[in-house]
């Protein structure tokens, strides 16, 4: 019977075997030995589709989440300087650590579109019937009248660039606004409405 040879996966480190407790030098050759891109490369066949199977699950079966963040995980482990007791449960706790990550923003997110579209003035619902009704009522103004109040409450326009645009005082565009008002709340109370 022969032995097995294979480096057992749970003393995966980004360092050879062989290196010191102490921290090395960072070279190139220390770095990147052949059998840490060997162990490396074993771990990630035997755990990658595992834990993004796990990922997929938590994250609503997103694929492109799951392996985002299995290859995150993978990236922050092999990118330790210093050696992981247990390689697989290392790269599971971060991939729990991401995906809450990602819970987190969701949950950001959603309450901020929320403020927002509760800060957001409701639009009233608009009734045709109201609509014609209203535009009679204006249409009936003398045109002295109509057009400062058009271009006041539609178009948003200030007094005083109403008065440059009409060419009168802005006093006679502030009376010209009240006669509007006080008619059209006459007329109204006279139908009824």
């Amino acid at each position: 019977m022969t032995a097995r040879t294979e480096t057992p996966v749970s003393t995966l480190s980004p360092r050879p075997a062989a290196a010191p407790l102490a921290r090395p030098a960072r070279t190139p050759s220390a770095e990147t030995g052949a059998g840490t891109e060997a162990e490396a490369e074993l771990l990630f066949r035997r755990v990658y589709p595992q834990l993004a199977g796990w990922i997929r699950r938590l994250v609503d079966g997103d694929e492109e989440v799951a392996h985002e963040i299995a290859s995150e995980s993978f990236v922050r482990l092999l990118s330790r300087s210093a050696p992981v007791g247990s390689p697989q449960g290392y790269l599971y706790i971060i991939a729990a650590n991401l995906i809450t990550d990602r819970w987190r923003k969701i949950r950001r997110d959603r309450w901020t579109i929320s403020r927002l579209t509760a800060a957001a003035a409701v639009e009233p619902t608009v009734n045709p019937a109201q609509d014609v009704v209203v535009r009679d009522l204006i249409g009936s103004l003398p045109r002295r009248l109509r057009d400062p109040f058009l271009l006041h409450y539609y178009a948003g326009l200030r007094i005083r660039d109403i008065a440059a645009l009409l060419r009168t005082p802005e006093g006679t565009v502030k009376a010209d606004l009240f006669a509007a008002r006080a008619r059209l709340r006459t007329t109204l109370a006279e139908s009824g409405a």
